[in-house]
């Protein structure tokens, strides 16, 4: 089924799923499995440290020997050090995101990284392509984490309108239907956190995962909106903290952004004290499985769709 698809070619890997660069969760376990398992890996570098990062590449290269990815944070202030640490390290493929990346990627580009920005809307996909993106993801506000104003569904037909490099949609994307729906509306692949945040191989605390389980739409909300950088997470007792905070007007520059560029729950298992970063598809998400076991559920799910679908025009 995707043995000419565009993102699968691009990347060298069996299904056009790429696992979200999830701050704080997206290390070199999780990373080696989605690879391993067919997918596209992505460790996420957030507001970490060169060394760190030097760190989880090696052994991502020692648990897999699959495609894999780094995805940058361009509002950490050592991005230039975590650029050099790339391109020593060979990563082949960088995911950016939380900033504009044109001026790191001419570097990127000439170390012959492929490289893959991360936008909230159409103009700014055709703008990356401009400047020598291989590809680029368009996200919606389903997702978990920081988000823009549009809807995936909207977005990716929109996008796909005007360019030609493959296209990567991200945003309430969890399973074989919405993967299906992705592709129908003109998307080579998908981004995926929330739903890997559950997999067995991921290094969220149990207690988070969890959460993740039993959550709906209704108790997924948003914060920050007045930094301009909103924010989606599930509910809890620093979410509803953080609103009374909101109520006070404050300034954008009272807010430590670093907060937000991950979910570190402690050893106490305590997710009320943590930031719980999650997408509005974790209602449809009810069980923990292994990355192998998502992939090829979700896989077999979009063929299956997809059949039925064109079925149905018959």
């Amino acid at each position: 089924m995707f043995e000419n698809n565009k993102i699968t070619k691009l990347f060298k890997i069996q299904y056009p799923i790429i696992q979200g660069g999830m701050a704080g969760v997206s290390e070199s376990i999780l990373v080696s499995a989605v690879s391993n398992a067919g997918g596209l890996g992505l460790i996420g570098s957030g507001y970490a440290s060169p060394s760190w990062l030097e760190q989880e590449i090696k052994k991502t290269k020692q648990l897999t020997d699959k495609p894999y990815g780094v995805n940058l944070l361009m509002q950490n202030s050592k991005v230039e050090e975590l650029i050099k640490v790339i391109i020593k390290e060979k990563v082949p493929i960088v995911f950016t995101g939380g900033g504009n990346p044109l001026p790191i990627m001419p570097y990127l580009k000439k170390a012959r990284i492929k490289v893959v920005p991360v936008v909230s809307m159409a103009r700014l996909a055709k703008k990356m392509e401009d400047n020598g993106a291989d590809a680029v993801v368009v996200e919606g506000l389903e997702s978990g984490g920081h988000i823009g104003e549009n809807t995936t569904f909207c977005l990716i037909p929109q996008a796909k309108k005007l360019i030609n490099i493959p296209l990567i949609a991200a945003g309430g994307i969890f399973d074989g239907k919405t993967l299906a729906a992705a592709l129908i509306l003109g998307a080579d692949g998908v981004q995926m956190g929330t739903r890997f945040l559950a997999a067995t191989e991921c290094q969220a605390h149990e207690n988070y995962k969890k959460a993740i389980i039993d959550s709906s739409d209704e108790n997924i909300t948003v914060l920050a909106k007045f930094t301009g950088h909103p924010v989606r997470v599930i509910k809890n007792k620093v979410s509803e903290d953080f609103k009374k905070i909101e109520e006070k007007n404050p300034f954008p520059e009272e807010v430590n952004s670093e907060r937000f560029a991950g979910s570190k729950v402690g050893a106490s298992g305590n997710i009320d004290l943590a930031i719980l970063l999650c997408g509005i598809c974790a209602g449809g998400i009810n069980e923990t499985k292994n990355c192998k076991e998502i992939i090829e559920e979700i896989v077999a799910d979009a063929k299956k769709t997809l059949n039925e679908g064109t079925n149905l025009l018959q």
